[in-house]
Order: C-alpha cells, then structure tokens, then sequence
C-alpha cells in the first residue's frame, strides 16, 4: 500500500466563536453600545490563514470565518452514497456541510487529487464528529486508489491509499455449442473474455461465421482479484483454439524492453496481419458476394459486390487496415459511406451507415472506428454493406489474403523461445506439468 500526502491547517476557531458570541450576548445585557462597536471590529480579530504542509509551505489569501458550528450529536453520523450524473462536489456535501468547509476539505486534498474530477457510480462517505463538523472524507478515485481526508488536530490531512491486485494465472476452456459467447458463459467466464480472446485470433478467423459446434478453446488467463473477490481479466498468457482438424495456437511476447506486446505463432510468425477478416466484431452475414443476387428493394437480379453483415444500428464499424480516407459522405443507394484506401493497390467500402466518424484526407490505423451501423439508402434493415477493391476491381472480403507480417526478428528469438515454452505449458493439463 502507498500513501500520497498533503495537509491543510487553521487555527481552531471554533471555541474562540462561542466564547466571543457569549462575550457579545453578556455586553449587550450591560452596555449595547460597546457591544455593537465590538461586532464591528470582530472578524479582523480571528483571520484565517491556510498553509499546505508538505515540501514547502505556501500561504494562501485569508479565508472567511467559518459557519458556526452546527449542533453536538451524541455520535459520529455517517452519510454514504454514489457520484451521480452531472454531479459536483458542492451538490454532493451542499446538504451535509457549508460552503466554506466543502472549500477546505478541496483545497486539502487538491494537492493529490482535485475533486472537481468526480466521476459518475464511485463512492464516497462523510462522517460528521460529535460537534457536526466534518471528521472525515472517502471517494473512490477508481478500483485501487481511494482518497481519504480525515481530521488531524486543529486542520485536515489528505491522503490517497492504493491497494494492489492479487494476480493468478488461471486456464479456461470450453466447447462451442452455438458462439464463442456461450461457450465461454458455459465455462463459468463473462463476455469480456471472449472478446478478449476473439481479439487474438480475429486476423485468422471470423467469429460472426467460420466456428462450428465441436470447435473449442483453451486459454491461459490472468485474473484480478480484490478482497478475495474476482475483479477483473489481466492479460491472456497463451490460447488455443481447435477448428475440426485446423488447431491455431498464441503466445504474448513483448519483444525488446518498451516494445509492443504482440501475440505469434510458436513458429514466432505474428498473428495480427495487414488485414482484420471483418470490419464487425461480432454479427451475422445476411448477404455474401454474389455476381447475381435478387435486390431485396429493386426486386432486380444485379449483382452483390460485397458482404452484408446485420448487426444492431450504432454498431462501431472499424477500419479493416491502415488507411487513408478517400471518400466520406453520401452515395445515392449505398447511402452515407466510407471508403479507405489501403497499401498495395487495396481498398474497402463500408456503406448504409448511420454515422461516419472520420473525413477526407484523415489517416487510420486498423481497428480505427470509421463510423457506425446503419439503413441508409437501399436498405431494409440495419447492416453493413463492407466491400473490397484490388486495383479497381471487386473482390470477396472473405477470400482476400492479407500480406504475411514480419516474424520475431533473430536478435529475439532466443527470448521469444523462452517465454513460448513457458505460456504454452500453461495450457498442458495439469496432471502433466506436474510430471514434468
């Protein structure tokens, strides 16, 4: 656990209050005249100055008098809630505190972290002291790091305390019956997994049509936990994945210190290539290629130059490779559309979408967003009309071969055999590791 620090001290006025407000109250009994003259001259008695303590001191502009105190309770009162939408700091403690309190409790903490930064569902909590003054603050910065302010004499300390993940490599594996989805539901995991896992293999397969009930997977995983509770996925060490006799296998490798972690084949061969094998992450072909189809609107048979995939609209649509924007804009039947062109005589379409994301002229990256799903045009539902040029002339996205990457160079390669052999013996059943 490590702790940030920062500190805010003023002097405790709060008894110096009462003492001058009975001071008052018994002057006006015997003399109204001084008692009024005395009012006057009241606040230049108690400034307020704030410091912060820390690796220097900084003075700050003299503050009000704080509020009077609020009324004793028997006992500590603690509020606890989430950060709602739209919501400030002053809204949050606007009922519970004052104005100038939520000030000190901001400019205590600011040092480390600023409150104005609230984010919506994180938690906090406010205990008020026996006197109603505030005792102490938490906020849920994010799953590790929690800010907490809590009274220390005469002022307020801040700190920020940080918890670690407990990290455990763990192997899953499943059959698939209908999806990836499913059969990684069936194996006790949730949906980001799965992505995870189609997001290594997806230069390879296509997950919205090549699996097959039989296929399966394995897959060696980090797992975060907090509190002995699962938190989170770290990273995927090494996967398999078996399509009938067709077996694909992964190892994560960092290459040279500070360099991009990639996933290879054992033969160091990378899995991500020029091309993604479709612009969807996940969803169904309703229409292939085809040199003669039935228009479903024209009811004319013409041809299809391209795949249609149905997916929900505002679906992300990505850039199926790098890229430069050539064209972004409307085009009659095909309604609001995209299109890139990419290295060596290439380029892809992506038409009937509901929004475009990108302009003429920009740059892409593969996996850029370009735009969402859509029915603009000639359409009769929601999809994605992706298409593939070369040189010119149509070609069926699902048969283009995308040019080989470049393999682990030699001056890795002995790194790169190490930590394969390693991730792939966390796939081995674990009767025969042990026997190793």
């Amino acid at each position: 656990m490590t702790l940030a620090r920062a500190s805010v001290y003023f002097p405790a006025i709060y008894p110096a209050e009462r003492r001058a407000t009975e001071g008052v109250v018994a002057a006006l009994r015997h003399l109204r005249i001084l008692a009024a003259f005395a009012l006057l001259l009241l606040p230049s008695r108690f400034p307020l100055q704030m410091q912060y303590q820390g690796a220097s001191l900084i003075a700050l502009p003299v503050l009000p008098s704080l509020p009077p105190a609020q009324a004793v309770h028997s006992s500590l009162r603690v509020v606890s809630g989430t950060i709602a939408r739209n919501a400030t700091l002053e809204k949050v403690l606007g009922e519970i505190l004052g104005p100038t309190h939520i000030h000190y409790l901001v400019q205590t903490a600011r040092p480390i972290y600023n409150l104005a930064q609230l984010s919506v569902g994180h938690p906090f909590d406010v205990t008020l002291g026996p006197d109603g003054l505030l005792a102490a603050f938490s906020y849920g910065i994010d799953e590790l790091r929690t800010l907490r302010v809590k009274r220390n004499g005469d002022g307020l300390e801040a700190h920020v305390e940080t918890r670690e993940y407990d990290c455990r490599t763990e192997v899953v594996s499943g059959t698939i019956t209908s999806s990836l989805f499913g059969a990684v539901a069936d194996a006790g995991e949730n949906d980001l997994l799965a992505f995870d896992l189609a997001a290594i293999f997806e230069w390879d397969v296509d997950f919205n049509t090549e699996l097959q009930p039989g296929d399966s997977f394995r897959v060696a995983v980090e797992k975060m936990f907090l509190d002995g509770r699962f938190s989170r996925y770290g990273r995927i060490l090494s996967a398999r994945l078996d399509r009938g006799s067709r077996v694909l296998r992964a190892v994560r490798f960092e290459g040279e210190e500070g360099g991009r972690a990639e996933y290879y084949t054992p033969d160091g061969v990378p899995l991500r290539k020029t091309f993604l094998r479709s612009p969807l992450k996940f969803s169904r072909i309703s229409s292939r290629f085809s040199l003669a189809r039935l228009h479903p609107i024209l009811k004319t048979v013409r041809p299809h130059l391209g795949v249609d995939y149905a997916a929900p609209i505002g679906t992300p649509v990505r850039a199926a490779a790098d890229g430069v924007v050539v064209a972004a804009g409307w085009s009659g039947g095909y309604g609001k559309v995209v299109q890139l062109r990419h290295a060596r005589g290439l380029q892809t379409l992506y038409g009937h979408l509901s929004r475009i994301d990108v302009r003429m002229g920009q740059r892409v990256a593969q996996g850029d967003l370009v735009g969402a799903v859509g029915m603009t045009g000639l359409a009769t539902g929601p999809h994605l009309d992706y298409r593939t040029l070369r040189n010119g002339v149509f070609v069926n996205p699902l048969t283009i071969q995308p040019p080989p990457a470049e393999p682990v160079p030699a001056s890795a390669r002995a790194a790169f055999d190490e930590v394969r052999d390693g991730e792939l013996a966390l796939l081995e059943p674990r009767e025969a590791r042990l026997a190793r």
